[in-house]
């Protein structure tokens, strides 16, 4: 390491960051209302400030130097001039080291003390008055890092949107106490590719893995003092930065491996990505990079009183995507995770801030049009939680083409659907059948509905069967955090129990809600860890909880192998049959000219579905039937799909239904493939031929397939 930098050049004002380049360092660093800037280099152990170069060049709002001596592996941060005046937004205080928006390695711990706040805490006029203390030593440092690594052939997946099965893990928790890797690599990215990981999500079947956040975060003050942090890591400071307190080598290339091995496994990666706020907080928050480079740009301040800050994310501010800079720096950290990183998609955290132009969202704002023509990302998947907390922020259905969303209507549907509340099975059926009264208008197809029963906020599945209410009292806020609307129904005990007839309800309720996910249209989102029977003790807000609560338990009993094996056969069968996973929506008429509806909706005595009765307050049963012969649908190579015929029958009334089997056609046989009131579920044994009962029991989902495809005769009356 070099102990002193004695030639500083101009250097470019592109790339951003600090970029090795084979011979030296370019760094450069947008600050618009900056009156100077002091590049701050460190020793290799972080704690001593060994040189500060005064940047001097400036183009177009950009500070920028090259440095010829420097290497990979140097680390630094700025310090930042310019007037402190809260009341005008600027908040620029020289005494904070900050981070590199741009840096591509953040290394060392956020150590709290109230040297972090860019103001006098004790002072009478409060943030009005600057801090002149330094917090260097407690401070993170941004590192340069050399980019090669050796990707060879890897190339992405590209599984179809209609194809994908995600599956939504922490990766950290995911293999904490994963008995089969080695102690040294559980919580890692190394971790997530060991063998027995892969063999696992291989054995199940799903596609894509969603991580929750990587990118560098905070642990928030309040938790730290609290001996908790910020789990789930909601609370990003660095989005170009893997969070090495996941890289058990603690370099940024073990990301790169990870990428690499699922890719060669076959699974996707897709990011879950903050790009609405930062770990800054609100004005009375701390000084970390973003305010102490120019607060006024990058944060969205409140008109006519510029001290404070616009908050449409619960989180204290909302990045400004109205200068083109910040917009810049969202896209070229989107461009960075794919080009560099191999990732295959996002999934963006509380979506509609971004579209946010003025006050209202704006489902045409510039976010969303150059995310549209980008030759890059444009071509991989984007997934919109599409929700914020500001006014008008629920915007479900109303992205644009090219986005898919999380489709909590679903959630809450089937949630409640099972749960035994009536009048749903209007709802139901729209949910079921890719929700095409929300993506169809723009011309979106069934992926456009990410559906999903639980995801990493809220119950798990089992918690979502056997808790009435939240149990978040060991996140120390007085069981306040975290919804009251769960939906959820206990099956008559709250929390755990020894009564078997209980443990077997909820067993089957569990069954019930995988199997009508998976077997809907759209994209399902399996939770990580449900598919064991995961809990959570009740708590609906782990955010805090690194430990027990918030990790994955390996120690499978019985029937928790049982669930697993179920949702493995579970996927594999709705991945075997394109009519679980149509590329277009169901028509509910008849097509190609044929007499045959692709789908027909059938009351428990045979007969189909008349308008007024979808109306029911009371109807709890439903039965469909899905043509696999007239799919309307093409392969990849334009070939003609065709499937087998399948009966899905639902039952969420507590009482046995006597299910009469429509008459298709002649000498059709119905074989029983999948009943959720047995323990095993699939393969049950029974034929059924039309005009048979089949006995769909109380709180019951069956599946009956049909190998003859001899077409339907007729319509059914």
């Amino acid at each position: 390491m070099i102990d002193q930098i004695t030639a500083v050049w101009p250097g470019s004002p592109y790339p951003r960051g600090a970029i090795w380049d084979g011979e030296g360092v370019n760094f450069a660093l947008f600050s618009e209302h900056a009156e100077k800037v002091e590049l701050c280099l460190f020793d290799p152990s972080g704690q001593h400030e060994v040189q500060r170069i005064h940047v001097r060049e400036q183009t177009d709002m950009i500070w920028h130097c090259y440095l010829p001596e420097a290497r990979p592996g140097l680390l630094y941060g700025y310090r930042v001039h310019g007037p402190y005046d809260p009341e005008r937004g600027h908040r620029f205080n020289p005494h904070k080291l900050l981070i590199d928006p741009y840096a591509r390695d953040i290394v060392g711990p956020l150590t709290w003390s109230d040297a972090h706040f860019g103001y006098s805490q004790n002072h009478p006029d409060g943030d009005l008055v600057a801090d002149r203390r330094d917090n260097a030593v407690g401070m993170p440092k941004c590192r340069v890092i050399d980019p090669a690594f050796a990707w060879g052939t890897d190339r992405s997946p590209n599984i179809p949107w209609h194809e994908m099965v995600i599956y939504e893990l922490h990766v950290g928790g995911f293999t904490k106490n994963h008995p089969d890797v080695p102690p040294a690599l559980r919580g890692t990215y190394a971790g997530l590719c060991t063998a027995p990981v892969i063999e696992h999500l291989k054995r199940l079947g799903v596609t894509s893995v969603e991580l929750m956040p990587i990118h560098a975060f905070v642990d928030d003050r309040h938790l730290v003092d609290q001996g908790k942090r910020n789990f789930w890591g909601y609370n990003s400071i660095g989005f170009f930065a893997p969070d090495l307190r996941y890289s058990a080598s603690g370099s940024t290339k073990e990301f790169k491996t990870m990428v690499k091995t699922l890719h060669s496994a076959g699974i996707e990666v897709i990011l879950d990505v903050v790009y609405n706020h930062t770990a800054e907080g609100n004005h009375l928050g701390p000084t970390l990079s973003f305010r102490g480079i120019d607060n006024a740009a990058y944060y969205r301040l409140t008109p006519g009183n510029r001290r404070h800050y616009t908050d449409y994310t619960g989180c204290g501010n909302t990045l400004n995507l109205q200068h083109p800079c910040v917009l810049q720096l969202i896209m070229d950290s989107l461009r960075y995770w794919v080009l560099e990183m191999h990732v295959d998609g996002f999934r963006f955290d509380l979506a509609s801030a971004l579209a946010r132009e003025l006050h209202e969202v704006d489902r045409l704002g510039a976010f969303f049009d150059i995310l549209h023509q980008d030759p890059v990302l444009s071509q991989v998947k984007l997934i919109a939680e599409p929700w914020d907390l500001g006014e008008g922020g629920y915007q479900v259905g109303n992205f644009p083409v090219g986005w898919a969303e999380w489709n909590d209507r679903y959630r809450d549907c089937m949630r409640a659907y099972w749960r035994g509340d009536g009048g749903l099975i209007g709802e139901f059926a729209r949910r079921l059948t890719g929700s095409s009264d929300l993506y169809a208008h723009n011309g979106r197809r069934p992926h456009a509905s990410i559906n999903y029963i639980t995801a990493h906020d809220g119950f798990t599945l089992h918690d979502l069967v056997s808790y009435n209410h939240k149990h978040n009292q060991a996140n120390a806020e007085d069981n306040k955090d975290g919804t009251d609307n769960n939906l959820s129904w206990n099956c008559g005990v709250e929390g755990a129990t020894d009564r078997p007839e209980i443990i077997a309800l909820r067993a089957r309720q569990k069954r019930n809600l995988l199997a009508t996910l998976l077997l809907s249209q759209g994209v399902p989102m399996l939770l990580a860890g449900d598919e064991m029977g995961r809990t959570q003790q009740g708590n609906n807000n782990a955010y805090c909880q690194d430990n027990a609560v918030g990790w994955v338990d390996w120690s499978l009993t019985d029937a928790d192998r049982e669930l697993q094996d179920f949702v493995a056969r579970l996927i594999h069968l709705r991945r075997a049959h394109p009519v679980f996973h149509r590329r277009n929506f169901l028509q509910g008429r008849p097509i190609h000219g044929s007499a045959v509806k692709d789908i027909h909706w059938l009351k428990p005595n045979g007969s189909e579905m008349s308008d007024h009765e979808w109306r029911h307050d009371f109807a709890r049963s439903l039965g469909i039937y899905l043509s696999g012969k007239l799919l309307g649908e093409v392969d990849a190579r334009g070939r003609a799909v065709h499937d087998d015929n399948f009966i899905l029958l639902f039952n969420a009334h507590h009482e046995r239904i006597d299910f009469r089997l429509p008459v298709l056609c002649k000498n059709c046989v119905w074989q029983a493939t999948l009943d959720t009131h047995y323990h095993a579920g699939l393969d049950v044994d029974g034929n059924y031929t039309g005009g048979d009962t089949f006995p769909l029991e109380g709180r019951t989902l069956a599946l009956l397939r049909q190998h003859n495809l001899a077409a339907p005769t007729e319509d059914l009356t």
